[in-house]
């Protein structure tokens, strides 16, 4: 279960991360958003690529204590990124009011949440 937990989280991220697009988030960010828009996106989109292909072979390595380390580092992130986007949710360049935004952003956190708990309480994980 501990590991459907973290695999929902970080599809939630994935697609928050498509839904950020139309809601500009790199005009949120506080490097970005200095750039000059077009530019902005672009770096927001290309930053991703690696970022991403980072975490997923650091959550999926055969390393056992690299594994386990990664997500609950990564999980940790899901909790900490819903409370930016709170922190943020003042900034007049923030967008991210619609219920599909909430349920992206809210739920990849408390599924950050859950898995760090059940991770701390020691439940073990047989699976990938």
């Amino acid at each position: 279960m501990k590991n459907a937990i973290f695999y929902l989280g970080l599809a939630l991220l994935c697609t928050h991360e498509l839904d950020a697009m139309p809601n500009h988030e790199w005009r949120v960010l506080p490097l970005l958003r200095l750039l000059e828009d077009s530019v902005g996106q672009f770096v927001f989109v290309i930053a991703h690529v690696p970022l991403f292909a980072i975490i997923i072979g650091l959550v999926a390595s055969l390393n056992m204590r690299r594994r386990r380390n990664s997500r609950t580092v990564v999980s940790a992130f899901l909790v900490a990124h819903t409370l930016l986007h709170w922190l943020f949710s003042d900034h007049p360049h923030y967008h991210f009011d619609s219920m599909l935004s909430s349920v992206l952003i809210v739920g990849a956190g408390l599924c950050g949440a859950v898995f760090l708990v059940l991770e701390w309480a020691g439940e073990d994980s047989n699976s990938v």
